[in-house]
C-alpha cells in the first residue's frame, strides 16, 4: 500500500517550482490558477524572491501547496497516473494537509489557495509580532518535550505568578519535537532543554507561534472560511494531523482542520498509523522534508521524494 504525502512550512525556497514550470505546461497552469485565485504574482515570488517576502506565512503556505500540487499534477496528467489507483491514503504536515485534500480532489485548487492565504494571515494576526516563538528540541521525544515545556511554564509561574503557554506543536519524529507558545516561556524551555536531556534546542525563524492555544483567534477565522468552502469527500482517505486517523467525511474534515490551527501536528503518530494500516511506501510531493522523518519513524518503509521532472520520470517507471 502507498501513501502520497505533502510537506509543510519550512520547505519553501526561492526558485521553487521554476524548473518544473519551464519544463511543463501542466505546472505552469497550476501556478497560473493559483495566481488568479489570489490576485497576486505568487509564481514570480516563488521563482525570484525576495526570500523574506516568500517566507511570510501568508505567501509561504499557498506557495508550498502550489509547488506540491504542480508536481503531483505533472505526474497524474502528463504521466497518466490516477491518484485513486496509485495511492491508498494521503496526508500532509500542517498546511500540507490542505495540499493532500487538494490532491485528493476534496478541495479545488483555487479554493485551497484562498484558504491557505486566509490561514496564513489569520495565524500571523493572532499574536502580536515578538510575543510568540517556536523552538525545535532535537534528541527529544514527545514525552521529554512535554516535560521541558511544563518545567518552563512552572518556573515562570513560580517567579511571576503568570501562567504562560508553552506546549508541543509538532511531534515530527522520535528525535525531533517542536514547541510553541509565549516567547518568554519558549526561551526558558530552550534554556532548560539540555539539562533535561535534549541534545540541542533551537529557536525557529518563524513569525508566529503556530499550533498552540495562542492561535484561537485564527481557528475562529478558519472555522468561518471552511464553513463557506466547497469541500467534498476525498478520492482516498486523509490521515488528519489532529488525531492521526483516516477520515473521509467532509464534515469531520472541516472540524479537524479548524482544530488543527491550535492543535498538535501528530506526524509521528500519523506515520505509525499508516504503517499499521498497511502502508509500505511513502511518496512525498514538492519537497524532501518529510521523507527523512518517515524513515526515522519507520525505518523499514520505502520513501520517495518527487520534486523535479527527473524524479517524476523515475516514479512513473516505478508505480
Amino acid at each position: 500500500m502507498r501513501a502520497f504525502i505533502f510537506p509543510g512550512q519550512g520547505s519553501q525556497a526561492v526558485g521553487m517550482g521554476a524548473a518544473l514550470a519551464d519544463a511543463s505546461a501542466i505546472a505552469r497552469e497550476v501556478f497560473g490558477e493559483v495566481d488568479e485565485a489570489l490576485g497576486q504574482n505568487l509564481r514570480r515570488l516563488m521563482a525570484e524572491g525576495p526570500a523574506d517576502e516568500l517566507t511570510l506565512t501568508e505567501n509561504a503556505q499557498p506557495a508550498i501547496m502550489a509547488n506540491a500540487i504542480a508536481t503531483l499534477r505533472v505526474l497524474t496528467r502528463e504521466g497518466g497516473v490516477r491518484l485513486s489507483e496509485k495511492a491508498d491514503y494521503v496526508a500532509g504536515h500542517s498546511l500540507g494537509e490542505y495540499s493532500a485534500l487538494c490532491g485528493a480532489e476534496a478541495l479545488d485548487l483555487g479554493t485551497t489557495a484562498r484558504l491557505l492565504k486566509t490561514r496564513g494571515r489569520a495565524m500571523q494576526a493572532a499574536v502580536p509580532v515578538g510575543e510568540g516563538a517556536m523552538a525545535a528540541l532535537l534528541g527529544a521525544d514527545v514525552e521529554k518535550a512535554q516535560a521541558i515545556s511544563g518545567a518552563a511554564v512552572d518556573a515562570i509561574l513560580a517567579e511571576t505568578g503568570e501562567t504562560l503557554v508553552c506546549t508541543v506543536a509538532n511531534d515530527n519524529d522520535p528525535s525531533q519535537v517542536v514547541i510553541s507558545g509565549h516567547r518568554v516561556a519558549v526561551e526558558r524551555a530552550v534554556a532548560l532543554a539540555k539539562e533535561m536531556g535534549a541534545k540541542r534546542a533551537v529557536l525557529l525563524p518563524v513569525s508566529a507561534p503556530f499550533h498552540c492555544p495562542l492561535m484561537e483567534d485564527a481557528a475562529r477565522v478558519m472555522e468561518g472560511a471552511l464553513a463557506e468552502a466547497d469541500l467534498r469527500a476525498p478520492l482516498v482517505p486523509v490521515f488528519a494531523n489532529v488525531d492521526a486517523a483516516a477520515v473521509a467525511d467532509p464534515g469531520a474534515i472541516r472540524r479537524l482542520l479548524v482544530e488543527q490551527v491550535t492543535g498538535r501536528v501528530r506526524w509521528r503518530e500519523s506515520v505509525l498509523a499508516m504503517v499499521e494500516a498497511g502502508v509500505t511506501e511513502f511518496v512525498e510531493f514538492g519537497g524532501k522534508v518529510l521523507s527523512p522523518m518517515v524513515k526515522r519513524i519507520a525505518p523499514d518503509v520505502e520513501t520517495v521524494s518527487v520534486v523535479s521532472m527527473d524524479d517524476i520520470e523515475a516514479v512513473l517507471k516505478k508505480i
